[in-house]
């Protein structure tokens, strides 16, 4: 890739584990810790669109919240594990590779940036907790357009602040539907294939799909 001034990040499933707060509970919820953490993910993404569609606005927080209230019903979790959960959620953990690889990269004098649903306070708190504080330019949040991804006001935001082209950006994401929905805005999108999934269907292909960051490193 030539000439790219940013490297933006996804930061949910893409640098941090979305299931690191079920597995860290994982001998009180039992064998079911993992289907769990998929489906508290998959509601959450849900909400975020829906409300969307409907306009009816809360923030990543309440949608966290809302969500994990309606996954122990579903999986008959003790209501009681609620904000232990809650709080294991503002610490994930990154994946293995991620801390080196973004040291690598800030050292070689890319803008580094993160582009999340998140809310300011909790992307902070999550970068904070694993150190890395020091590593991003700018973190971009949602809340700053009023709108979930993939509406393209969200990957506007970062063409604003760097008053750079979209083709100048490679944006990361584990999330097909944001590969597609920064493709499609105009991103250099590549997609962090971590578990052997197959592309959604939605008018982009990702010219480049990597297994886990460090496989970035041998691109970019």
């Amino acid at each position: 890739m030539k000439n790219i001034k940013a490297i933006i990040f996804d930061a949910y499933g893409t640098l941090f584990d979305v299931n690191s707060a079920a597995e860290k509970c994982k001998d009180k919820i039992g064998d079911k810790w993992e289907s769990f953490s998929n489906y508290w993910r998959t509601t959450q993404l849900e909400y975020t669109w829906l409300r969307s569609l409907m306009k009816r606005h809360e923030d990543f927080w309440q949608i966290t919240e809302d969500s994990l209230d309606k996954s122990m019903k579903i999986y008959e979790i003790d209501s009681a594990m609620k904000n232990e959960l809650l709080d294991l959620y503002k610490i994930l953990l990154p994946f293995k590779e991620v801390p080196e690889v973004l040291k690598i990269l800030k050292e070689k004098n890319f803008n580094l940036a993160i582009l999340s649903n998140g809310t300011p306070t909790l992307l902070n708190q999550l970068v904070k907790s694993n150190n890395l504080e020091n590593i991003f330019n700018d973190i971009f949040s949602i809340e700053e357009v009023g709108i979930y991804k993939p509406d393209s006001k969200v990957y506007d935001m970062p063409i604003k602040k760097y008053q750079i082209q979209k083709n100048e950006v490679t944006f990361l994401s584990a999330n097909t539907w944001d590969v597609s929905g920064g493709g499609n805005y105009g991103y250099n999108s590549i997609w962090v294939n971590r578990n052997n999934n197959i592309f959604d269907n939605l008018d982009y292909r990702p010219k480049n799909e990597i297994k886990n960051l460090n496989q970035l490193l041998e691109i970019i």
